[in-house]
């Protein structure tokens, strides 16, 4: 049984930020979430997501990951994600920076 070669973006996470520092991650996630969404509306939508997957290397993504990904996110339930949203879901799926947060918090506020 051969085994796929998958990247996982949480895989990336701790070294970006170990190279560009919590702000310097924190703006990468924000032009991510740029690539992401609705010009229109300000958000992320199932629509713009699925039209922009791509872009993120996520060409692939099925209506149900895309779902899930927008259910999982969506803090204030209108079934979008805003920045804040989008920005904690990608901190939330990358478990090892969930543990150093408060570092990470520490060194935002101290660099703001």
């Amino acid at each position: 049984m051969g085994s796929k070669n998958v990247v996982v973006f949480e895989d990336f996470f701790p070294a970006m930020v170990e190279k560009l520092g919590a702000e310097g991650f924190m703006k990468e996630l924000s032009n991510g979430f740029r690539l992401l969404v609705d010009g229109d509306k300000g958000v992320i939508t199932f629509e713009s997501l699925k039209r922009n997957s791509a872009l993120l290397g996520l060409k692939e993504m099925s209506d149900e990951e895309a779902t899930c990904m927008l259910r999982e996110g969506d803090l204030d339930g209108d079934g979008a994600l805003n920045e804040m949203e989008f920005c904690t879901l990608m901190l939330r799926l990358s478990p090892e920076l969930m543990n150093d947060s408060r570092k990470l918090l520490v060194e935002a506020i101290v660099n703001f």
